[in-house]
């Protein structure tokens, strides 16, 4: 089932959505305005008008794929629906849960788990892009509004998550790979369990681990890290 929630205003679409226990897989609250918005680590998400702020909610079943790969699935609902929406965009995957347009930051995933639920939340520079230092943003001057983009990215995870629960993790992770930075891109790597490392991209594996060649050679799985290009 796919019902779109449109709310004016809200803290934080993820937020809300985890704690309304009456909501099922395939709901969908997009609100035209986030005042709580948050990105990965805590970051704040920065709120501009006309931009996308949109979550869903995933119920997990025993049979289901690991949850981590759910970002791979993301990703890819992600990019097919605004190739649909907005044709001709160089939009490219960037490891974890990034969307690059010409190399700068125009979309972003946040998964949050409870239990066997997962709301996956979606921010996408629609109209406006926030001023981060140290961060090259994009976005879309307005070419299509919220409220046209948020069925044509329902429809798409509508389409994906099926395919997530039948499809090999290995195939996946290779769909997700054809549309990311090519293998080679030099990345920097930041996190609890790298700090400060850098290397070449690698690919994935099948759960969506980062594989990081070292200038030494050897590879190092990547969990959970902030990543930049070069």
């Amino acid at each position: 089932m796919t019902r779109i929630r449109f709310v004016d205003s809200t803290g934080s679409t993820n937020a809300d959505l985890l704690a309304d226990a009456s909501a099922v897989e395939g709901e969908w609250l997009v609100a035209l305005e986030q005042t709580a918005g948050r990105g990965r680590q805590g970051r704040e998400w920065v709120t501009k008008n006309g931009n996308f702020f949109g979550s869903t909610l995933v119920q997990l079943a025993p049979t289901d794929p690991a949850a981590q790969s759910l970002s791979l699935v993301s990703g890819l609902a992600l990019i097919e629906a605004l190739d649909a929406a907005v044709p001709g965009l160089a939009l490219l995957l960037k490891w974890p849960n990034d969307l690059l347009l010409d190399r700068a930051k125009v979309a972003g995933i946040l998964l949050e788990r409870q239990g066997d639920r997962v709301v996956a939340g979606f921010g996408v520079n629609l109209a406006s892009a926030p001023s981060i230092d140290g961060r090259d943003a994009a976005h879309l001057a307005g070419r299509i509004s919220p409220q046209a983009f948020a069925p044509i990215l329902a429809g798409a995870m509508n389409r994906l998550l099926p395919l997530w629960r039948t499809t090999q993790p290995a195939d996946l992770a290779k769909a997700w790979l054809a549309r990311a930075h090519p293998v080679g891109t030099e990345l920097s790597v930041h996190g609890a369990d790298s700090e400060g490392v850098q290397g070449r991209f690698d690919g994935i594996d099948a759960d969506g681990t980062l594989r990081l060649r070292l200038p030494d050679g050897t590879v190092r799985a990547i969990h959970a890290a902030d990543v930049s290009l070069g």
